[in-house]
């Protein structure tokens, strides 16, 4: 089998890490955040933020055309530092969390599907990402 594309994205979030991780955690958050364009919503949102634990965000065009769960199961959680997971069809993700000073740097290394372009995979992972950072900064976690 041919060695899955790895593709980062990153983001720095003006906002300390425990912040972030709060918001990247907890699902009346991720339902805030998690869309990669206006004319998406995350309407529900399951987290068990434990090793073996799971998680489902259910991911919807706002106009009912198309809809998907988004899910997997936790490999590793450090809090404040570290979350793997391995989503149903094998591929996996890893996003690092990174304090510099009163701001975070988060990384983001996922095994590309292959159905969909890499580089729209990494645009749609990064546009989600953005959106993180705008709801963290826009919000009272600071």
């Amino acid at each position: 089998m041919a060695q899955a594309t790895r593709i980062t994205v990153e983001a720095t979030v003006n906002a300390p890490v425990a912040a972030v991780w709060k918001a990247w955690n907890t699902p009346g958050d991720i339902m805030q955040w998690n869309s990669a364009d206006p004319s998406w919503h995350c309407p529900n949102s399951e987290n068990d933020l434990r090793k073996g634990g799971k998680f489902k965000n259910r991911m919807e065009a706002k106009d009912g055309s198309f809809g998907f769960d988004f899910e997997g199961v936790y490999d590793e959680v450090k809090p404040h530092q570290e979350i793997t997971y391995t989503m149903p069809d094998g591929r996996t993700a890893t996003t690092l969390f990174s304090p510099l000073g009163d701001k975070t740097k988060i990384a983001t290394t996922f095994d590309a599907e292959t159905e969909n372009d890499p580089e729209l995979q990494k645009q749609g992972w990064q546009a989600i990402l953005n959106n993180f950072a705008r709801y963290v900064e826009s919000t009272n976690h600071l």
